[in-house]
């Protein structure tokens, strides 16, 4: 968070956002970015300063699919600082929050580059860096994979090509955070107006990576634990700090459980070679498990396939498909409450009539 002034390019706004304002509104009210937010309260950065604002109507709803996330671009009023509209995102990161009352949970928005972390010790996990591929993926920002704790292993080039194997078009980086060469090795995605984040679970070095590129002490950090390797959260807010090469970087919660939310376009893109496989199927309803001529066994059976990413592979488009059958019965409803409410209306102002 800043109370500097910043242009407008210099906080991210891009041609996609400008074309979504009239001209009306571009002589009443002012674009804001959202910097931080809180239970009932946002920080914005705006070309005049950095403050903090309260939130009403729609965007306090309790949906949290209509609230604004870190990220988001608000249209303000002039004089007032009230949020008029969220102005359509470039992209949005969000989950399915964990629990029995599973909702949608906002991570963040209009982002350039996600940076999935993951550590070279036990928290390394094929499994989970598809599940957040899958996440990053469905939400179409560009993604690299961050290899932490590098120095404290003689095996880093094992994790390197594993990680490499998950798909040929993410980036793989090996980084030792103690070396400080954090920013020269994120430089080509952290130029002026250019959003970050990084993504991974609790204890990886995701704080200690964004203190590396603010060049100070910005965020409390805590090691994984050595027992078990695994780390407790350090980052309660989802905050954006300016970097010093101009760009801006969210610091988010760790994650170590992540659900899909509705994410099967992110799983059909990181599988897609699973997927064009099962059209070699001789049976359009094959249903891969003991049926005859299936692509996908031959393929495990042969070693074409690794039966780890094939489980990894159902497991993750049966989540997303949940994930998408929900979101779609809490759509239905929402759709029956709202004509429960008007036929009651309806109802009542017919008895006040004929009363």
């Amino acid at each position: 968070m800043s109370n500097q002034k910043f242009t407008l390019p210099e906080l991210g706004w891009r041609p996609f956002l400008q074309q979504q304002v009239t001209l009306e509104e571009l002589e009443t009210g002012f674009a804001a970015r959202v910097d931080a937010v809180y239970r009932d309260q946002l920080h914005i950065s705006t070309t005049t300063g950095g403050r903090q604002i309260g939130l009403s109507g729609t965007m306090a709803a309790k949906d949290t699919e209509f609230r604004p996330t870190t990220g988001d671009w608000l249209w303000m009023e002039q004089g007032t600082d009230r949020p008029l509209r969220l102005l359509d995102r470039i992209n949005l990161l969000q989950r399915t929050a964990a629990g029995t009352n599973a909702y949608t949970q906002l991570i963040a928005a209009n982002i350039d580059t996600l940076f999935i972390v993951s550590s070279c010790n036990k928290d390394f996990n094929l499994s989970r860096l598809e599940r957040y591929l899958s996440l990053v993926m469905a939400a179409d920002i560009t993604s690299v994979i961050l290899l932490t704790k590098a120095d404290l292993t003689d095996n880093a080039d094992q994790y390197i090509e594993q990680a490499q194997r998950l798909h040929r078009d993410v980036p793989v980086l090996k980084v030792d955070a103690l070396q400080g060469d954090i920013p020269k090795l994120l430089s080509p995605w952290t130029g002026t107006g250019q959003t970050i984040a990084f993504l991974g679970s609790s204890g990886v070095g995701k704080s200690t990576l964004t203190n590396a590129l603010l060049g100070q002490q910005r965020q409390a950090t805590q090691g994984i634990r050595e027992d078990d390797a695994k780390g407790r959260h350090t980052t309660t807010d989802r905050c954006m700090f300016r970097i010093p090469d101009g760009g801006w970087v969210l610091d988010t919660p760790g994650m170590r459980e992540l659900r899909l939310n509705d994410d099967a376009a992110g799983v059909s893109a990181l599988f897609s070679d699973i997927e064009e496989l099962m059209t070699g199927c001789k049976f359009n309803n094959c249903r891969h498990s003991g049926d005859r001529g299936c692509a996908v066994e031959a393929a495990i059976e042969s070693g074409n396939l690794e039966l780890r990413r094939w489980q990894s592979y159902r497991k993750l488009q049966a989540e997303a498909d949940q994930a998408s059958q929900t979101k779609f019965e809490r759509k239905k409803a929402r759709e029956k409450w709202g004509k429960d409410i008007s036929r009651h209306i309806r109802q009542y102002k017919k008895l006040k009539l004929e009363g």
